[in-house]
C-alpha cells in the first residue's frame, strides 16, 4: 500500500505531488462511502482524535469532526473561547495536557502561522494544519483540487485564477502550491494593495482585472475579503471592491466558454460574488463542502497508517 512522506499534514509546500495524489485517490474512495445508505467504515475505530481550535470555525470544524465520525474514530473538541488558555496556558501545554488523555492525532487551528509546524517538533500525535494564521490550509487545497477534478478533469494545463484578498488568504497561498505541483496554470487577481510580493518568486503572474481574469480561467476560485485580519483600510470601502472586483451572473453568461466558480466559504454576498452567481450553475460551492468531508477522511486515514 502506498503512504504519505509525512507523519503529519502542516501544508502543501511540504508534500509531494505524489502525496497529493495519492490523497485525491483515497477521497474519491471515501466519497463513494458517504454517499452509501451506510455512511461509516471501521477503518480509525482505535484512534482518538483531538479537533483542536484556537480560532472560530464552522465548515472546517463540522467537516473535521464528520470526517472522523465516518471513519468510526473518538472525536474531542477543544475550543480556546472558556479554556485554561484565557488563563494564560501556553499553546504546549495545553495540547500536553490534550495528549495525556492518550489522543493520537491533532487537528489543529491557530491564528499564529507556523504553529502546526512548532508542535511537530514536540509531541509524538500527528498534526493535520486546518489553518495557521495567514500561512497555509492544505486540506481546503486538496478538497478545492478534489473538486475542480470531479469537474475538469486532470489539472494539468488547466488555468486557475484565483481572485480576491490574496493577502490575508492561507487557502491562496495552499492552493497555489497545490495547483503548481499538480501542473495547472495559476494567476491571481485582486486589488494591488491585496496582492503579496512575494508571488513574482512563486512564479505566480497577476492579472489586472476581473474581466480578464474570467476570460483566461478554466476556474475562478473566489475568495472572501477578511475584513478581521486587515488592520489597515487595503482599498476606500466594500461598495468599491464589489463595482472593480465582484463576480455576477451576467459578467459569467457574457463568456464565450464556461467556467467554473469556487468559494472557500462563507461568502460575502454581494461583494466578491452577487447571489445570483454564487447560487448559479456555474458554481460548485456546496460540492466543495461536500467534497472536504471525503477529502479530509483521506487525509485521516492516510496519517493514521504513520503510526
Amino acid at each position: 500500500m502506498q503512504e504519505l512522506s509525512s507523519r503529519h499534514l502542516l501544508g502543501i509546500k511540504n508534500i509531494t505531488e505524489n502525496d497529493i495524489q495519492l490523497i485525491l485517490h483515497t477521497a474519491k474512495e471515501f466519497k463513494e462511502v458517504i454517499n452509501r445508505p451506510i455512511k461509516k467504515v471501521p477503518s480509525l475505530r482505535d484512534i482518538t482524535i483531538a479537533n483542536v481550535f484556537f480560532e472560530n470555525s464552522t465548515r472546517t470544524r463540522l467537516s473535521f469532526e464528520l470526517a472522523e465520525k465516518r471513519l468510526s474514530a473518538d472525536t474531542i473538541n477543544f475550543s480556546s473561547a472558556g479554556s485554561s488558555v484565557k488563563k494564560g496556558e501556553t499553546l504546549l501545554d495545553t495540547v500536553n495536557n490534550i495528549l495525556a488523555m492518550k489522543v493520537d492525532m491533532i487537528v489543529m487551528r491557530h491564528s499564529s502561522p507556523g504553529a502546526p509546524h512548532f508542535l511537530s517538533n514536540k509531541i509524538k500525535a500527528n498534526i493535520v494544519n486546518a489553518g495557521d494564521g495567514t500561512h497555509e490550509h492544505p486540506t481546503q487545497a486538496l478538497l478545492d483540487a478534489f473538486s475542480m477534478q470531479e469537474k475538469i478533469g486532470d489539472l494539468a494545463g488547466k488555468r486557475i485564477a484565483i481572485i480576491g484578498d490574496i493577502l490575508h488568504s492561507r487557502v491562496a497561498l495552499s492552493n497555489i502550491f497545490c495547483l503548481q505541483k499538480l501542473g495547472a496554470d495559476v494567476r491571481v487577481c485582486g486589488p494591488k494593495t491585496l496582492i503579496p510580493k512575494y508571488l513574482t518568486d512563486l512564479g505566480v503572474q497577476v492579472i489586472d482585472t476581473v474581466q480578464e481574469a474570467l476570460a483566461w480561467c478554466d476556474v475562478a476560485n473566489v475568495l472572501r475579503i477578511q475584513l478581521e485580519r486587515q488592520q489597515l483600510k487595503y482599498f476606500p470601502s466594500l461598495r468599491e471592491y464589489s463595482i472593480y472586483y465582484g463576480i455576477n451572473k451576467a459578467m459569467l453568461d457574457a463568456l464565450e466558454k464556461p467556467i467554473v466558480v469556487m468559494h472557500p466559504g462563507p461568502i460575502n454576498r454581494g461583494v466578491e460574488l452577487s447571489s445570483d452567481a454564487a447560487d448559479s450553475n456555474h458554481a460548485i460551492i456546496l460540492d466543495q463542502v461536500e467534497n472536504g468531508v471525503a477529502v479530509r477522511m483521506a487525509v485521516l486515514y492516510l496519517l493514521a497508517q504513520k503510526n
